[in-house]
């Protein structure tokens, strides 16, 4: 018979699975040695606003709304706040209506793309090629020329105004 203890119960395992699964995912990453700007939990932890860490180094995803950048309206670059990396040139941004900052394209070799079946559901995540952070996700649903949506968080990036 289930019983709203044993469903509470069975829901808080899970969410703890879920989020060593994450951690172990992000110490994995950082273990194979395989990006080229690499630090440890710690100093990740050091560099980077909590929130920061939570989106880049644990999967995390921000509040839709909750990003200045999702606004951005100026000519530049998007980087990645873990390593400074150019992601993004604001000719490819646009306005999903989904709260979060949104390109059509990202700039050659910046980001990689993996599967994600994280929820129940199954996409595509991307991150940072350089450091491996996570920055969001990307749909088939944007507009041309592309046809997609990289629906990135915006605390995993950062924007540097074009010179005047």
């Amino acid at each position: 018979m289930m019983t709203r203890r044993t469903l509470f119960g069975g829901a808080i395992a899970g969410l703890g699975a879920f989020a060593a699964a994450r951690l172990a995912r992000a110490r994995n990453a950082n273990a194979a040695g395989k990006f080229e700007v690499e630090h440890t939990d710690a100093e990740w932890r050091k560099r980077l606003t909590p929130e920061q860490y939570e989106v880049l180094r644990q999967d995390g995803t921000e509040r839709a709304f909750s990003s200045p950048l999702d606004q951005e309206k100026r000519k530049g670059v998007f980087a990645c706040a873990g390593c400074d990396l150019p992601l993004f040139n604001s000719e490819t941004k646009f306005d999903s209506g989904t709260g979060w900052p949104s390109f059509w394209m990202p700039m050659k070799g910046a980001v990689d793309e993996h599967s994600d079946s994280s929820f129940g559901m199954s996409r595509t995540a991307v991150s940072c090629h350089r450091c491996g952070g996570h920055l969001g996700h990307v749909f088939d649903d944007g507009p041309k020329p592309t046809g997609l949506r990289y629906c990135m968080n915006g605390v995993a990036l950062k924007f540097k105004p074009a010179a005047a």
